[in-house]
C-alpha cells in the first residue's frame, strides 16, 4: 500500500510515523519547504510548547472553541500524557512549567522535528521536500493522483492524508492550500478567519502604556453575543495582546468588526476584587497619608502612568488633595477600573497563530479522520474547523488526530 501525506508539519509528520511504526505501507510526505516541522519551530517563542500537562479530557476540550466534541474520541486515544510518553520514549526529554505548558527540557523546538526525522526512514519512508501540489484527484479505481511541482509524471497513491495546515504563518508554507485540495475532492470549507491574534482599538491612551502588563484581567466583549473571560494582558504599542486576547480573538474570530463598526470591550483589572473592597482599600490608603495628591494615592493601586491615564480620562485634576477628592471620586475610579471601555476596530494583521474554520467536522469520521464523502482521504490538524486556546492545544490537537489517522489509513476503509 502506498500513502501519501501533503504537509510536513506537527499532523502530517505523526501521521507519518505512526504508518511507519504500526504497518509495512509505503509512506510518503510532500512538503513545500526546503525542511518538515516550520511551523513548529516557531511555537513557543522558538522552544516549541508541544501540549498542555492538564490531564482531565473534559477540561482539555474546553479549551476548543471550534471542534472539542468532533476531538474527543482522538483525544481519548492520544492524550496529552500519551503525547509526552511518546516524546520521551523516543529520547526526548520534556518539562512542564507552571503554566502547564509542556516543553522540551532543551528548550529548543529543532529537538521535536530532529524525533520525526530520525524515525522516517527510507526506503518505507519518504520526505520529499521543497515540492508543492499543483493538484489533486481521484480515479475510479480509488487511487489519489497527486500533481506535483518538480515530477513530470504525478504520484499514485491507494491512500491520501491532508495535513497542510491552515493560513496562518504564511511565511511557514501555510497557505491555504490544502482547503483547495479539499473542496476539489468533495468537501466543504467553512467560514474562514484569524485566531489567536492581536486586537487593534480605537483609544489612544492605551499606545501610552506599551510594555504594561497584568496578570490577571477580565475582558468581556459585547455584540450580538456576549464573550467573557480571564486571563494574563499586555498593552503594545499597536493595541492588545497576551494570553486573555489571544482567547479572546479566538472566540470572537467570526465577529466582524472595523473602525466603522466597532465591537465594545470592557477590561476588568481587578476581577478577584469587588468594587467595595477596592474603594475601601483607595480610602485606606487616603487616611494613611491624607496629604498624598490623587494621583500618588492612584499609584498605591496601579503603575503610576495608569494613574495618570485614569486622570486624565476621567477629568480629574491630579495634583489635588486625596482627601479632599472624597469617597464619591474615588468610586468614580474603581468604576473606571472595573469596567474600563474600550473599542475594537480590528485584528493585527499577519500576526495571527492559527487560522479559526477549515473542512466542515460534519463530513470527516471523528474515530478514524477519514473522510465520509471520499473514501481513503483523511483530513488532520488545523486543516479541519479545529482551533484552540494558547498553552499546546493546537499542537495536541495536531498530534492526536495526525495519530489516529495514521493507524487508520492502512486499515480497511470505513466509506468503501
Amino acid at each position: 500500500m502506498k500513502i501519501a501525506i501533503i504537509g510536513g508539519g506537527a499532523s502530517g509528520l505523526m501521521a507519518a510515523v505512526t504508518i511507519t511504526e504500526t504497518s509495512k505501507a509505503e509512506v510518503t510526505v510532500i512538503e513545500r519547504n526546503t525542511a518538515p516541522g516550520r511551523k513548529i519551530l516557531l511555537t513557543g517563542g522558538g522552544r516549541c510548547n508541544l501540549t498542555t500537562g492538564l490531564t482531565d479530557i473534559h477540561e482539555i476540550l474546553s479549551r476548543y472553541p471550534r471542534g472539542g466534541r468532533f476531538l474527543s474520541s482522538a483525544m481519548r486515544r492520544f492524550p496529552p500524557a500519551a503525547v509526552c510518553d511518546w516524546f520521551e520514549v523516543h529520547r526526548m526529554p520534556l518539562k512542564t512549567e507552571d503554566d502547564n505548558r509542556v516543553f522540551p527540557r532543551s528548550n529548543n523546538g529543532h529537538d521535536v522535528v530532529s524525533v520525526f526525522k530520525h524515525l522516517l526512514i527510507p526506503p518505507q519512508a519518504r520526505l520529499m521536500t521543497n515540492t508543492s501540489v499543483s493538484s489533486v484527484t481521484k480515479q475510479s479505481d480509488g487511487q489519489f493522483v497527486i500533481n506535483l511541482s518538480k515530477r513530470v509524471h504525478p504520484l499514485l497513491v491507494d491512500r491520501l492524508i491532508i495535513a497542510t495546515g491552515g493560513q496562518a504563518y504564511r511565511q511557514t508554507g501555510s497557505t491555504g492550500d490544502g482547503y483547495t485540495f479539499a473542496a476539489a475532492l468533495g468537501h466543504t470549507i467553512t467560514e474562514l478567519a484569524p485566531s489567536l491574534s492581536g486586537l487593534v482599538v480605537s483609544e489612544r491612551w492605551p499606545v501610552k502604556l506599551s510594555g504594561l502588563s497584568f496578570t490577571s484581567a477580565k475582558l468581556t466583549a459585547k455584540h450580538n453575543h456576549r464573550f467573557s473571560l480571564t486571563g494574563p494582558l499586555i498593552l503594545t504599542h499597536n493595541g492588545l495582546s497576551g494570553p486573555a486576547i489571544f482567547a479572546l480573538s479566538s472566540l470572537i474570530a467570526h465577529q466582524h468588526f472595523s473602525p466603522t463598526e466597532p465591537l465594545d470591550l470592557t477590561i476588568d483589572l481587578f476581577p478577584e476584587q469587588n468594587r467595595e473592597e477596592l474603594l475601601n482599600q483607595l480610602t485606606a490608603t487616603t487616611a494613611n497619608g491624607p496629604r498624598r495628591n490623587f494621583r500618588n494615592v492612584l499609584s498605591e493601586l496601579v503603575p503610576k502612568r495608569l494613574a495618570d491615564i485614569i486622570c486624565r480620562e476621567l477629568k480629574t485634576d491630579p495634583d489635588r488633595n486625596a482627601a479632599e477628592a472624597g469617597r464619591c471620586e474615588f468610586r468614580r475610579v474603581v468604576d473606571w477600573l472595573k469596567a474600563i471601555p474600550l473599542h475594537l476596530v480590528g485584528r493585527r494583521a499577519g500576526e495571527e497563530f492559527v487560522t479559526a474554520g477549515g473542512v466542515s467536522l460534519s463530513e470527516v469520521n471523528p474515530s478514524t479522520m477519514e473522510s465520509k464523502i471520499c473514501p481513503g482521504l483523511f483530513l488532520v490538524g488545523e486543516v479541519l474547523d479545529i482551533d484552540g486556546f494558547t498553552g499546546g492545544f493546537n499542537l495536541q490537537a495536531a498530534w492526536c488526530t495526525g495519530r489516529l489517522a495514521g493507524e487508520h489509513a492502512t486499515k480497511k476503509l470505513t466509506n468503501d
